[in-house]
């Protein structure tokens, strides 16, 4: 099993940033991908950024150029750095682990972007 605990959410004006970071009960080295997804009022929850043991990394589209994911071994926790942030990224974020075949999430934390 693997438990997830994320930090870091908040409100911030456009353009503002943000760091999400979410810690894992275990070591990331043995947890195959993870990842932040959001979900908005009224919306499905989406892939926001994903990186993968090797360390390769996915980012949705409207993500890309804006987001970063990264992870710190030796603290077992990984992180999303949001730069220019607009409206439409006020979301619940949730880590997600995929270990063992299954999927593990955190609680979630609330980004709200507003002026």
């Amino acid at each position: 099993q693997v438990q997830l605990v994320e930090s870091g959410g908040g409100s911030v004006q456009p353009g503002g940033s943000l760091r999400l970071s979410c810690a894992a009960s275990r070591s990331i080295f043995s947890i195959s991908a993870m990842g932040w997804y959001r979900q908005a009022p009224g919306k499905e929850r989406e892939l926001a950024a994903r990186i993968f043991n090797g360390g390769s990394t996915n980012y949705a589209d409207s993500a890309k150029g804006r987001f970063t994911i990264s992870r710190d071994n030796a603290a077992n926790t990984i992180y999303l750095q949001m730069n220019s942030l607009k409206p439409e990224d006020t979301a619940v974020y949730y880590c997600n682990a995929f270990y063992q075949f299954n999927n593990y999430w955190g609680q979630g934390t609330q980004v709200t972007v507003s002026s």
